[in-house]
């Protein structure tokens, strides 16, 4: 494609999402003129969905922080970057140097792992904290996906991915793939691979408390009552056996524990489910046959069956699901994948597979996931006192105050302590509350290569992207603020201190991002093998700007395997034993039934947002108000409450006011707020985001319920009320923002 003289056409990945979307930038000087989906990339294929034009919006954007700044009496005071480490450094070591070592926490947020730098920084640096006091964004999100891997297959990351493109039925439980583009299943384009798969004859069958954007693109869709998805499956699982369908086929050489799971589903029969969730028992009875005779299927289920009570169980009935039908690791079943940089190659034998319950948190007793405490009590951490109370915090991205449950009660939290570090490029709802923040370049500054989500993708393939734009003087990567800071912490006095200083220093400056990303490339499966001059590295890369395409997902079974006898682990205990809480629960339920005036509440993902990082880009917030809270027609009806009325919801730790949003396309009983807003805090330096504050719905969610067996927090099926506040407007058309 040809430019005018003076411009240039960039080439990369999109990092806003898990979507590995390729753009390309036209570029004038230092202006970016357009973002468009790149045509030659193998992946994406030409498909950009509309957040990527907030890559240019990021990086012009006049709110973002570009030098330390330390907070002062009155507001913020620019301060130099040698500075601002040793400030960090001194008073992170004089909290525990006073109070002891777990004084200090850490809490990382999603945007890590979008980053190279920080994703391949992070680890060191964390360890030269030396405290146990570790959250992170996992606990809200995914960990019920990671347990299940590490118990069944033997490593966290060993995650079974749909082999989309070649499937003949997706059943979708708890997802929204045509939003998300496949969350924990990175694949762009999914309207187009959704109506693909029905043109050569497969299904779309969605169960969901929502009718969503991806159930509008089905042949199915049936509401099922929030929190309830255990029953459901398990009531599959039942059905498969009592009907003689189970299949492993080449599977059952290699799999432990089947008899066991058989007799551990025969109470959750398609009747008892059917009472519990709302879906039929013929149309439980149909899918399950419908599963398990389809020659190639797929169960894909993510946030919704991740965040709720029985989250673990979710995901790991999930995978039972594909051994007994045959449909792990097989062609158009889930798969695992061959990425260039084989992260669970390269980390099979490092505590980097995942470990469970080694230790306790002090307080609540909540047991950790691969060293990090489930950030729901993280709270509880700060205010409580005793030994190890945490008395200062770094936080690298994320913003934990609109993302975790109760996130008033960790605003307050975080307001006590006696210090707070930040690495981040805002000023937003969280870092308000930091004394020093350290802002690393954006993303168009900073090579990029994606080394978790190729290890998610629907297809092998491979891409970096060099920076785009020189970083400006006086500023530092992610990578560069984590080495210094790292340096700082393992720094001991005397002349040994000193030298191991001066090493460590070195090896900083001169292994980078590139280096690494090289090495792991050339160590991967694609990469130089003994003396052939053929291979992959980053070279080859840099070589293939719209990247390469490495090719569809193959069997590796039993190969691939890192459980302690290289079998899948079909029965593990912590699930068995779960199922008793399964039991009590819906007894509970029963004897006591549901207060007649709640609702059930669940979140819901939207096109132009992810979590609460877009709300500062002008053209993703315009338009009608989104934040809105969705109700059935029949529940307004019986509130007296009408379409766009201020209602306020109420549950256990507080209230929010919202706007009413009246459809049928919600399950009655059922209520949905979209996650990340609320950017209505004093402090916050977000001017777009401030004019579209909207509420956060995790001022409803509750801190004391979690998924006991992995520490997951509940964002999904939370008991609220409703109540209307004001009339509905009568000029304005409803969700006009002001």
């Amino acid at each position: 494609m040809s430019t005018s003289p003076g411009r240039r056409l960039h080439h990369r990945t999109c990092t806003l999402c898990e979507a590995m979307c390729g753009v390309t930038i036209e570029v004038e000087a230092e202006r970016v003129l357009s973002i468009r989906g790149d045509k030659d990339d193998p992946f994406s294929r030409g498909y950009l969905c509309p957040k990527a034009t907030a890559l240019q919006d990021l990086h012009e954007d006049p709110d973002r922080l570009r030098h330390p700044v330390r907070r002062v009496p009155g507001g913020w005071q620019r301060i130099g970057w040698d500075e601002a480490f040793d400030e960090v450094a001194t008073r992170l070591k004089a909290v525990q140097a006073q109070h002891g070592r777990n004084a200090v926490g850490a809490y990382a947020g999603n945007p890590n792992v979008h980053s190279l730098g920080a994703l391949l920084f992070g680890a060191p640096f964390l360890r030269s904290l030396r405290t146990r006091n570790r959250f992170s964004a996992t606990s809200v999100d995914q960990l019920p996906h990671h347990l299940a891997s590490l118990f069944m297959f033997g490593h966290q990351l060993l995650l079974p991915i749909p082999d989309l493109d070649r499937t003949d039925l997706l059943l979708v439980v708890g997802a929204n793939p045509a939003v998300s583009n496949g969350s924990l299943m990175s694949a762009p384009g999914m309207p187009r691979r959704l109506r693909d798969l029905r043109a050569r004859g497969g299904r779309v069958v969605v169960v969901d408390p929502r009718r969503t954007e991806t159930a509008a693109l089905a042949d199915e869709h049936h509401f099922i009552r929030p929190g309830t998805d255990v029953m459901l499956l398990l009531a599959m699982l039942h059905e498969i056996f009592a009907a003689r369908l189970v299949a492993p086929g080449r599977l059952e050489g290699f799999v432990d524990g089947m008899a066991t799971v058989e007799r551990a589903v025969q109470p959750f029969t398609p009747e008892r489910a059917a009472a519990i969730t709302g879906v039929p028992a013929d149309v439980i009875r149909r899918l399950s046959h419908t599963l398990a005779t389809s020659k190639r299927a797929v169960v894909y289920a993510r946030m919704g069956a991740c965040t709720q009570a029985f989250g673990g169980l979710c995901l790991w009935l999930v995978n039972v699901l594909h051994v007994v039908t045959g449909n792990l690791d097989r062609e158009g079943g889930v798969m695992f994948t061959r990425p260039a940089l084989d992260v669970v190659g390269l980390t099979a034998r490092s505590s980097m597979r995942g470990h469970h319950d080694r230790r306790r948190s002090r307080v609540r007793s909540l047991p950790e996931f691969g060293g990090e405490f489930p950030v729901a009590t993280l709270a509880d951490e700060i205010l409580t006192p005793g030994p190890g109370q945490i008395r200062a915090l770094v936080t690298s991205a994320g913003n934990p105050v609109l993302s975790t449950p109760n996130g008033r009660r960790l605003d307050e939290a975080l307001a006590s302590l006696e210090f707070m570090a930040s690495i981040d490029f805002y000023i937003n709802e969280t870092t308000r509350h930091a004394h020093v923040i350290l802002p690393p370049t954006g993303p168009l500054e900073r090579d990029h290569y994606d080394v978790i989500f190729h290890v998610l993708a629907v297809r092998n393939t491979a891409k970096f992207s060099p920076a785009l734009f020189a970083p400006p003087a006086d500023t530092r990567h992610d990578w560069e603020i984590l080495a210094a800071l790292t340096e700082r912490m393992e720094a001991r006095p005397g002349l040994r201190g000193r030298w191991e200083s001066a090493a460590r220093k070195a090896v900083f400056r001169r292994v980078t991002p590139r280096h690494l990303v090289d090495l792991g490339l050339r160590a991967g499966p694609y990469g130089l093998r003994k003396g052939l001059r053929a291979g992959l590295s980053l070279r080859t890369l840099e070589q293939s700007p719209h990247g390469l395409d490495l090719g569809p997902l193959t069997p590796c079974l039993p190969g691939r395997l890192l459980t302690r006898n290289r079998r899948i682990q079909l029965a593990p205990e912590t699930f068995l034993n779960d199922l008793a809480r399964v039991e009590a629960h819906w007894s509970a339920s029963t004897a006591t039934g549901d207060a007649e005036d709640a609702l059930l509440l669940i979140g819901r993902r939207q096109l132009r947002s992810n979590n609460s990082w877009m709300h500062n880009s002008q053209r993703l917030v315009k338009g009608k108000e989104r934040c809105t809270a969705l109700m059935h027609p029949d529940d307004a009806t019986k509130r007296g409450l009408a379409d766009g009325q201020r209602v306020r919801v109420s549950s256990r730790v507080g209230s929010v006011d919202v706007t009413l949003q009246v459809s049928d396309e919600i399950m009655p009983g059922v209520l949905s707020i979209p996650h990340g807003w609320g950017h209505d805090r004093p402090g916050v330096r977000l001017g777009v985001a401030s004019r579209h504050a909207g509420t956060s719905v995790n001022d409803l969610t509750d801190e004391q319920a979690l998924d006991v067996a992995t520490g997951n927090a509940v964002l999904n099926g939370v008991p609220v009320r409703v109540e209307g506040i004001e009339a509905p407007a009568e000029e304005a058309p409803r969700g006009v923002t002001a």
